[in-house]
């Protein structure tokens, strides 16, 4: 058990290290070859065009810097103990089949979507000639991901156990799959529209992956663990360089890739309904975008000055560090919450 907790700890030291020396290799190339963020037409959104016109030109796609890192961790020390049999490397390889492969191939397929609609805003071009994927492309990428990962669950790995905290499992069979897709769907949805300030994204997704890296340990599922290790490492080093004033921006290629496997996570573990209280930022996000668009379709009008709702606390005069700082403390109470629950479910 000693040994475990030292891995975890030890990769995470390391990704921040690795990312903290690489990073500035990465700001170099994105500001030499102006791969700068592109503000929305303040004719549509006037309110968020007037609070972020500062940022634009900002580098995106940083979120290279996180999935980039966990590839070389995770193949690096896999070749590694490959080379170097009955040595330590072997017992620091966490690429595991049962573990981490699946969080890992969804990781690296997203990241590289995220990529591409990231190259596609700031050459200002479009799917239908706008800036990057539009909302209903990125729900359809969502839904197709989610679509393989329930099938993979289901066909492959017999799973129709679904864990309701204090109740226990359930048998429910092919209604498995639909519930999977929807927890996906929603996760990386949420995640995506909560990084707009900076930090905002980073900080949130750092404490998730640290409560469900707790989750992970504390299920004896160590490898996914330290997966979640080497994602905390790599988050703290993007931090360093995405507070305010940020050198460049997380990206889709950030965004969509942790949140869909944040909720692969979270489904791997069967704490799926823990995603409320340890997401819950990215849950009150979502639900703002949700209700603003609701009303504006139904009633004709707004419910917050812009959605999500970080722009609307921009927009009533709090400060972006404010927000983000505030947002970070709520995050932190929904995680001690989610495993406070988790803690009691296990005893009880």
């Amino acid at each position: 058990m000693e040994f475990y907790i030292v891995k975890i700890l030890f990769f995470s030291a390391l990704a921040f290290i690795f990312t903290i020396i690489v990073a500035p290799l990465l700001t170099h190339y994105l500001y030499k070859y102006k791969l700068g963020k592109k503000i929305r037409n303040a004719g549509e959104t006037p309110i968020f065009s007037g609070l972020h016109a500062h940022k634009e030109g900002t580098p995106t796609m940083g979120g290279v810097l996180i999935w980039g890192t966990v590839l070389v961790f995770i193949f690096g020390f896999s070749l590694l103990s490959d080379f170097f049999p009955d040595t330590i490397f072997q017992h620091l390889n966490f690429l595991s089949r049962s573990e981490t492969l699946l969080p890992l191939g969804a990781l690296v397929i997203t990241a590289l979507i995220g990529l591409v609609d990231d190259w596609l805003d700031v050459r200002g071009k479009g799917v239908l000639g706008g800036g990057g994927l539009k909302l209903r492309h990125r729900l359809l990428i969502y839904t197709l991901i989610a679509i393989a990962g329930a099938l993979w669950f289901y066909f492959k790995l017999d799973w129709t156990v679904f864990h309701v905290p204090f109740f226990g499992n359930f048998e429910i069979g092919a209604w498995y799959i639909p519930i999977f897709i929807f927890i996906i769907v929603a996760t990386s949805f949420s995640v995506n529209e909560t990084d707009g300030l900076d930090g905002l994204a980073g900080g949130t997704l750092l404490i998730s992956f640290a409560a469900y890296g707790i989750i992970a340990f504390l299920l004896g599922r160590f490898e996914l663990a330290t997966f979640c290790g080497v994602i905390i490492g790599a988050l703290l080093a993007f931090l360093w360089f995405n507070i305010p004033p940020a050198r460049f921006y997380m990206g889709d290629t950030g965004s969509m890739s942790l949140g869909v496997t944040l909720g692969i996570i979270a489904m791997m573990t069967n704490n799926s309904l823990l995603l409320i209280p340890i997401g819950v930022i990215f849950l009150l996000e979502s639900l703002s975008v949700i209700i603003q668009l609701s009303s504006k379709k139904f009633r004709g009008k707004k419910v917050f000055l812009s959605a999500p709702i970080h722009h609307h606390f921009q927009a009533i005069g709090w400060s972006e560090a404010k927000v983000v700082m505030r947002f970070w403390v709520i995050a932190a109470i929904g995680a001690a919450t989610g495993l406070m629950i988790f803690l009691l479910d296990q005893k009880f």
